[in-house]
């Protein structure tokens, strides 16, 4: 069916106050991404405070991110209905309240809702509407924009990793969250920079829609039956409702399906290596500071890979590609988790952290990208979230079983070893069925073209026939002796 295109700018502007909304963007994309990573510096004291296992700690974290990405939908119907501004800011509320709640917890059940589900639920109402919004302002200069907007991510985390450190040092984790929890207020002064962009429309049709709906049923309803009539209808309209918001025909598109199902994988070993990069360093022997300064490493080259993976997907050599360029990110990445058991001394560890960086930096920067790419701009809204409420139940259960592993073996070896298999066998099945995809597509479009052709033909020889049929039917001298003669045989087969 066409996507719906209601609250849609006529065009995107590609620049102007667009620029500013990318700030705002960075700021809310920054903390929805860097701030579950940053909570890992407190696990090690929280798991000894409450005297929990590995992989009892590390659901924190499983369910933040799984509830960000899981509640995508709500948060993708609560944009198309009231648009990104109000919608961050409010998110920006909830992880506040959910932080400063979680300074008070008494056990690691209080936890789990504070900061996995209330604050969880804040950023999935800070990520959908920033990376959304940025869509609708840029089309030519996007994966630039997207680029710039997704570098908040390490900027975040260079910034938290210290500070965590700093604040626990200072005010143990209790304080640090209450301070975390007014940091994540800032969430709403970058909502507030969300200008609305061709929203107004939507509503007003909505509104007046609704406006002669009722009007019509107070008018029908006097006749008697049909006022069932009407009522179905409403129910109808409804549903059509939610299927705008959340369009299920993307799950009869073959290059969406094809994207979801190496996501869904990828996200099984996508964030555990970042959750336990810091506890593994401290396992080693490392000091507290040097663990935290790996993410700060981490974060400084994933900063600088994201709009530099932005530039080079937007240049007219990979951007018609763009599907191969993240399926070989995505194998680049779990190549480097394969090799970080080789690491055994600190500055072993500072080179895996570069390179995870950098392939981390080049999978973040292209993952909504490729996405819109393959659905477009219309159906972006439904299509992120579809796929953010089906790749939440394996990062859910990423980190959770990264520490049985640990737990279970008592080195993190295994885990890594996990992880990189996994997305090498991502991004492998990726480039595969982007492979397949980009066949089928050339193919489907020259069977299109050959059939237009035909039918053009067809209409051709069609109209030529009618014009000669026309010609030969016309009244004229020449056709004169003809009909005579045969009327007379028609005479004399009615005499006989």
């Amino acid at each position: 069916p066409a996507p719906a295109a209601a609250g849609r700018a006529p065009g995107p502007p590609d620049g102007g106050w667009g620029w500013v909304v990318v700030f705002g963007a960075f700021v809310s994309i920054g903390f929805a991404y860097a701030f579950p990573k940053g909570l890992a510096i407190f696990f090690k004291e929280i798991q000894d405070f409450f005297g929990t296992s590995y992989s009892e700690i590390a659901w924190v974290s499983s369910i933040m991110l799984a509830t960000t990405y899981g509640a995508g939908p709500i948060s993708s119907i609560l944009v198309n209905r009231y648009g990104s501004r109000p919608v961050v800011m409010f998110g920006g509320l909830l992880c506040g309240v959910g932080m400063i709640s979680a300074a008070f917890c008494t056990s690691i059940l209080q936890l789990y809702i504070c900061v996995g589900f209330i604050t969880g639920f804040g950023l999935a109402l800070n990520l959908q509407p920033s990376v959304i919004i940025i869509g609708k302002y840029f089309l030519k200069r996007r994966p630039i924009a997207n680029g710039l907007a997704m570098a908040g991510s390490p900027v975040m985390l260079c910034t938290l990793a210290p500070l965590n450190q700093f604040l626990f040092d200072n005010f143990g984790w209790r304080g640090s969250f209450l301070i975390l929890g007014a940091i994540l207020l800032n969430c709403c002064v970058a909502g507030a920079l969300f200008r609305p962009i061709g929203a107004g429309t939507a509503l007003v049709k909505t509104q007046v829609n609704k406006e002669e709906k009722d009007a019509l049923k107070e008018k029908i309803i006097e006749d008697g039956p049909m006022g069932k009539k009407i009522e179905e209808e409403e129910g109808k309209d409804c549903f059509e409702k939610v299927n705008q918001y959340l369009d299920f025909s993307l799950f009869k598109h073959r290059g969406f399906l094809i994207y979801l199902i190496g996501n869904v994988l990828m996200f099984l070993g996508f964030f555990a290596p970042i959750v336990f990069l810091a506890p593994y360093a401290k396992h080693t022997g490392i000091d507290e500071y040097s663990a935290a300064f790996l993410l700060s490493i981490l974060a400084i080259v994933d900063m600088v890979a994201r709009p530099a993976t932005g530039i080079i997907a937007n240049s007219r050599w990979v951007r018609p590609r763009i599907q191969y360029f993240f399926s070989f990110a995505i194998a680049f990445n779990g190549a480097c988790h394969l090799l970080c058991p080789l690491a055994s001394s600190y500055t072993g560890l500072i080179v895996y952290s570069s390179f995870f960086g950098l392939a981390f930096g080049m999978v973040c920067a292209m993952l909504f990208e490729t996405l819109m790419d393959l659905v477009g701009a219309a159906r972006f809204t439904s299509a992120v979230g579809l796929v953010t409420i089906a790749e939440c139940c394996t990062i859910l259960l990423g980190p959770p079983i990264g520490g049985i592993l640990i737990d279970t073996f008592g080195v993190y070896k295994y885990m890594f070893i996990k992880c990189g298999a996994v997305m090498v066998l991502a991004g492998t099945f990726l480039f595969i069925m982007n492979y397949y995809n980009y066949r089928m597509l050339a193919k489907e479009e020259k069977e299109r073209k050959k059939k237009e052709k035909d039918l053009k033909s067809v209409r051709t020889e069609n109209e030529g026939k009618k014009i000669w049929n026309k010609d030969s039917t016309q009244d004229g001298p020449e056709l004169e002796p003809l009909r005579e003669k045969g009327e007379g045989v028609k005479k004399e087969i009615n005499g006989t």
